[in-house]
C-alpha cells in the first residue's frame, strides 16, 4: 500500500482555496527540465517502427526555411501536427513524423552580404538554434531521418533527378523572358511573381522582364494529369483545389493567324515577321471582329514602334500603366486603354482588314499575347469599342425553346454559347457550337489555325544566377555542345569561400576552379553551367527522402516509399497552394513515370492552417511584432505556448496574440496538475458499473465520456482542438466541483483514480510535458506516447436527466426538467404543467404542439 492509500481522507476543512500548498503549486520550468533531458536520452523514443503491421500513418508540417528562430506562427503549426502524431501513436499506428530543413535559399546569401558571414555558417547555426527550439517545445520528431537540404549527400539527388528528366526531355535550355527581380538579383517563376507584379519575397520591388538562356522543366506536359487529379483530392480544402484550378487556367479554343496587311510605304516586315496568331474559345464569332489587339510587349508592337518613335512613347506608357496596375493588386480592374498602330491585320475567314490596336488590358503572359476582339459578344471588347467608336457586330442571336418564337436582337453584349450563327457567311444558321468544330476544322484544313488546348500555366523556369543552392549539373563544350554531368560524378559539389554580390550574374561564375571543368565526352575542355536550381525543386520531393534518410545509392528506396505514401496529413499555409503544391504534385508524377513509386499523388489529406497576428498584422520581423517561443517558454512553459496557440482559434482560423490568454492557460495547467497532486492515488483500478457509482461519481463518469467523445470527434473530423481543449477544462470544472463530495468518500478512490488517469490521457497529446509528469505521479509505468487512448462508451455518457426548453409561438417561456428516454407525451405534460407556460397560453387556442426530441418544445397558439 502506498503513503497516498495510508493517509487520512482528505477533508473539506483541508482543502485550502486561498493559498496552494507548496508542493501543489505547478513549477512548469522544473517539470519540463525533468522530462526534456529524461527525453534527450532516448533518440528512439519517437521512431517508426521498421516492419510493423500497424497501420501506418504519416503526418508532416511543411519544413521551414532555417531563417535564425522559430515564431508562435511555427509553434501553432507544428503543435497541430504534433497534437496528431501523438494522438495516432495512442491509438496504435504506425507514426513517422519527421523534420527536416528547407536550407537553400536568398536569405543566406543576403546575410553573407550584410553581416560578412558564410552562407552555410549562417544556415547551420540557425538550424541549431531553431532545432534546439523545438526540442524544448517538446515536439515528437523523428530526428533520425532529419533532411538538410544544402548537404550534398540530398543535394546529389537533386542533380540526379535533373539528368533524368533531360534523358526525357522534360529538362530544356531555351531563350526566354524571364521574370527578374532587381532586389534578388534572380529570375522568378511565374508562380513567384506576386498579383501586383512585385517579387514574392520583396513585395514592394516590381519585376521585370529580360531576356536570357534559361534551364526550364516540362510541368506544361503534366498540365491535363494535374488538373483532372485535383478530382481524387477530396482531403485537400476547396480553396487550395480553385487556386491550382485557376492557375493551371486550362481553354478548350481555336488558334487563328491573323496577316498583317502590307502599309502604304511597306518596306517589309520586322524580326517578329507578319502572322498575329491569337487564341480564342469563341471562334463562332470571328466574322464579329472589328480588330486585332495586341499586348503591348508583343513582338510585332516592338517591331512596328521601332520605326514610329509617336507609336513607342504611346506604348511604353501602356506598359507603365500594366505595371501600376499589377502593382496595386489586380490587372483585371485596370482602366482600359489602347491606341492604333495604324497598321491592319486581315481575318483569315472572310479576307477583311482589321485594324490592329495595342491594348493595356492584353498580357503578354496570358495566351498568345493578341487577341481577336468582337465587342458584340465580349464584355470587355465591348467597352473597348465604345470607348473608341470601333464597329460593333452582332454575329450571334439567341435561340429560343420556343420554334415558333420570332428571334429578336439580344442587349448588347450577348455572350452565351447558346445561339445561332448569324452574318458569318457559309456558317449562318449553325448553333455557335456546332460552328465552332466546324470553324476549327476548317482553319486548320485550310492552313491558318487548329483546335487548340492552352494553359496558364506555363514550364517551370529553375535557373537562379544565385550562389546559394543545387549546382545545375551540366557541362558547355565547344565540340560537343551541351553535355550532362556523368551520375558517377555526382555531386557537383558548391564551392565554399565564394565571394556574393548583387551584380555580375552568378557568384560561381567567378570561380574559375568550379567553371573550368573537362568534358566527358571528349576529353576537352568544358565549361560548367554556374546557375544554381529554383529552391522549389529541393522541397519538390524531400519527405520521399524521409521514409530512406540515409540512403546513398538512391534518394530513396521504392519499398519504404509504397509503405508510407501517400502522405497521410500534411500541415501548412496556404501560401504554398500554387508553389510548392503544385511543384511537388509534378515531381511525384515524374517520379512514377520514372517507376521510382506507384502512388499519382503525394498527399492524401492537406490542412492550411491561419496565420497568428499580432496588433493586427501578420506576424513578421519586418513589422517588429514577432513574439518569441523562447520568451514564452521561460515566463509560461512550452506546454503553455502550445496549448494557447491551440485553443486561441480553430486551427484553420487565423489567432489573434493575447498574452492575456496563454495567462489563462498557465492557471489552467495548475488546475489539472493541483487536483492530481491532492488525488493521486497510484495502483487502483475500478471496475465498477454505473449502476453502482454514488450520484457524484455517476456525474463525473458522464462526464468523462462525454469529454473523450468531443475530443476523439474533433481529431478524426473537423479539428477544432479550441473545443477539445474547453471540453478538458470543462472536465476539470466538474472534478472540482465535486472535491468535497470526494473529501466525503462519496467518490470512490478506484474510480477517481481511473478518471485521472483518462483525464491525463486526453490532455497528452496537448500538453506532453504536464501529462508525463501526471502520468508518472498516477504510478503508470508504461510509456505516455503508447498509452491506449480513452474508450468512449455511449451508454455511460448518457445525461439522465435533460434540460427542454419550452417556446410558445417560437418565443422561449420555460424550462423542463425530465429523464433523458421520457416519451414525448411525458415532455408535453411536463411543458404544460410550467407555471411560466400556463400564463403565456392562458385563454389562446392551441393551434399545434411541436416536439423535437431531447431538444425543445414549441406549443404554437393563437
Amino acid at each position: 500500500m502506498s503513503a497516498h492509500e495510508k493517509s487520512e481522507p482528505t477533508t473539506v476543512k483541508s482543502i485550502d482555496r486561498s493559498a496552494d500548498r507548496p508542493d501543489e503549486r505547478y513549477d512548469a520550468q522544473r517539470v519540463e527540465k525533468k522530462w526534456f533531458e529524461r527525453w534527450q536520452q532516448d533518440p528512439a523514443l519517437y521512431a517508426a517502427e521498421p516492419n510493423s503491421a500497424k497501420k501506418k500513418f504519416y503526418v508532416i508540417e511543411m519544413l521551414p526555411y532555417p531563417s535564425g528562430a522559430l515564431h508562435m506562427g511555427h509553434v501553432r503549426n507544428y503543435s497541430i501536427g504534433d497534437a496528431l502524431a501523438r494522438y495516432m501513436w495512442m491509438n496504435n499506428y504506425n507514426v513517422l513524423h519527421p523534420m527536416g530543413w528547407d536550407s537553400f535559399g536568398l536569405p543566406a546569401e543576403n546575410a553573407a552580404i550584410s553581416a560578412n558571414v558564410p552562407p552555410r555558417e549562417w544556415t547551420l547555426r540557425n538550424i541549431a538554434n531553431m532545432k534546439a527550439q523545438m526540442k524544448r517545445l517538446g515536439f515528437a520528431y523523428d530526428w533520425a531521418r532529419e533532411v538538410t537540404t544544402c548537404f550534398p549527400e540530398y543535394y546529389r539527388w537533386n542533380q540526379w533527378f535533373f539528368l533524368k528528366m533531360f534523358e526525357k526531355g522534360l529538362a530544356y535550355r531555351k531563350k526566354s523572358k524571364v521574370n527578374w527581380c532587381p532586389k534578388c538579383c534572380t529570375v522568378l517563376a511565374n508562380e513567384q511573381v506576386l498579383p501586383n507584379g512585385c517579387c514574392w519575397r520583396h513585395e514592394d520591388t516590381l519585376v521585370e522582364q529580360r531576356e536570357l538562356e534559361q534551364w526550364f522543366l516540362r510541368i506544361t506536359n503534366y498540365a491535363d494529369e494535374l488538373l483532372r487529379d485535383l478530382e481524387k483530392l477530396n482531403g485537400w480544402p476547396e480553396k487550395v483545389r480553385i487556386m491550382q484550378r485557376n492557375w493551371i487556367g486550362r481553354s478548350e479554343g481555336t488558334l487563328v493567324d491573323f496577316k498583317l496587311a502590307y502599309s502604304d510605304n511597306h518596306t517589309g516586315f520586322g524580326p517578329a515577321g507578319s502572322t498575329i496568331t491569337v487564341f480564342t474559345t469563341r471562334v463562332d464569332t470571328i466574322y464579329g471582329a472589328t480588330s486585332v489587339q495586341l499586348a503591348p510587349e508583343h513582338p510585332i508592337v516592338n517591331d512596328l514602334a521601332s520605326a514610329n518613335p509617336e507609336l513607342r512613347a504611346k506604348v511604353d506608357q501602356l506598359i507603365a500603366e500594366q505595371r501600376k496596375a499589377k502593382e496595386a493588386g489586380d490587372i483585371g480592374e485596370i482602366e482600359k486603354h489602347g491606341v492604333p498602330t495604324g497598321r491592319y491585320a486581315i481575318n483569315p475567314f472572310n479576307g477583311e482588314k482589321v485594324p490592329v490596336w495595342v491594348a493595356n488590358y492584353i498580357l503578354m503572359d496570358y495566351g498568345t499575347g493578341a487577341i481577336m476582339s468582337v465587342p458584340a459578344h465580349d464584355e470587355r471588347d465591348y467597352d473597348f469599342a465604345k470607348k473608341y467608336r470601333l464597329e460593333i457586330r452582332l454575329v450571334i442571336l439567341p435561340v429560343s425553346d420556343d420554334p415558333e418564337a420570332t428571334m429578336a436582337e439580344p442587349q448588347l453584349p450577348f455572350t452565351t454559347y447558346d445561339g445561332m450563327v448569324i452574318n458569318s457567311g457559309p456558317y449562318n444558321g449553325m448553333s455557335s457550337r456546332d460552328a465552332i468544330k466546324k470553324m476549327a476544322a476548317d482553319a486548320e484544313q485550310k492552313g491558318f489555325g487548329k483546335a487548340s488546348v492552352t494553359y496558364r500555366l506555363k514550364d517551370w523556369g529553375i535557373s537562379r544566377q544565385r550562389y546559394w543552392g543545387t549546382p545545375i549539373p551540366m557541362l558547355y563544350c565547344e565540340k560537343d555542345g551541351i553535355v550532362p554531368v556523368p551520375e558517377k560524378d555526382l555531386p557537383v559539389i558548391l564551392p565554399e569561400k565564394v565571394e556574393i554580390t548583387l551584380t555580375g550574374g552568378s557568384p560561381l561564375g567567378r570561380v574559375p576552379e568550379f567553371v573550368n571543368a573537362t568534358c566527358p565526352k571528349c576529353g576537352g575542355p568544358a565549361r560548367r553551367e554556374t546557375d544554381t536550381m529554383d529552391t522549389f525543386v529541393d522541397s519538390s520531393w524531400y519527405f520521399y527522402r524521409y521514409t530512406d534518410a540515409h540512403n546513398d545509392r538512391a534518394p530513396f528506396d521504392g519499398k519504404s516509399a509504397q509503405y508510407w505514401f501517400p502522405i497521410d496529413q500534411y500541415i501548412g499555409g496556404v501560401e504554398h497552394a500554387i508553389l510548392h503544391l503544385i511543384y511537388s504534385r509534378f515531381w511525384t508524377k515524374v517520379m512514377r513515370d520514372l517507376g521510382m513509386i506507384t502512388n499519382d499523388e503525394p498527399v492524401e489529406r492537406l490542412f492550411t492552417q491561419g496565420m497568428v497576428i499580432k496588433n493586427g498584422a501578420k506576424m513578421s520581423k519586418s513589422l517588429g511584432n514577432v513574439v518569441s517561443p523562447d520568451e514564452m517558454v521561460a515566463r509560461y512553459g512550452a506546454d503553455a505556448a502550445r496549448l494557447y496557440s491551440l485553443f486561441a482559434a480553430p486551427p484553420d482560423r487565423d489567432l489573434d496574440w493575447q498574452d492575456s490568454g496563454i495567462e489563462g492557460i498557465q492557471r489552467f495547467l495548475g488546475r489539472v496538475y493541483r487536483f492530481v497532486v491532492r488525488h493521486a492515488k497510484p495502483g487502483h483500478t475500478d471496475s465498477r458499473k454505473a449502476a453502482e457509482l454514488t450520484p457524484e461519481a455517476r456525474a463525473i463518469q458522464r462526464k468523462l465520456h462525454q469529454t473523450i467523445k468531443r475530443v476523439s470527434d474533433d481529431f478524426q473530423g473537423r479539428w477544432h482542438f479550441n473545443t477539445c481543449i474547453a471540453a478538458i477544462m470543462e472536465l476539470v470544472n466538474v472534478l472540482y466541483g465535486t472535491e468535497e463530495a470526494i473529501a466525503q468518500g462519496a467518490v470512490p478512490a478506484p474510480f477517481l483514480a481511473e478518471v485521472q488517469r483518462d483525464l491525463v490521457l486526453l490532455l497528452a497529446p496537448f500538453a506532453p510535458y504536464l501529462s508525463h509528469e501526471l502520468w508518472e505521479m498516477l504510478g503508470e509505468k508504461g510509456s505516455l506516447l503508447s498509452a491506449p487512448w480513452p474508450k468512449y462508451d455511449a451508454e455511460l455518457a448518457k445525461e439522465e436527466e435533460i434540460v427542454i426548453p419550452v417556446q410558445v409561438n417560437g418565443k422561449l417561456r420555460g424550462r423542463v426538467v425530465v429523464p433523458a428516454d421520457a416519451t414525448k407525451d411525458f415532455v408535453l405534460e411536463r411543458a404544460f404543467a410550467d407555471e411560466k407556460v400556463k400564463a403565456a397560453i392562458a385563454g389562446k387556442q392551441i393551434v399545434k404542439k411541436i416536439y423535437v426530441p431531447g431538444k425543445l418544445v414549441n406549443i404554437v397558439v393563437k
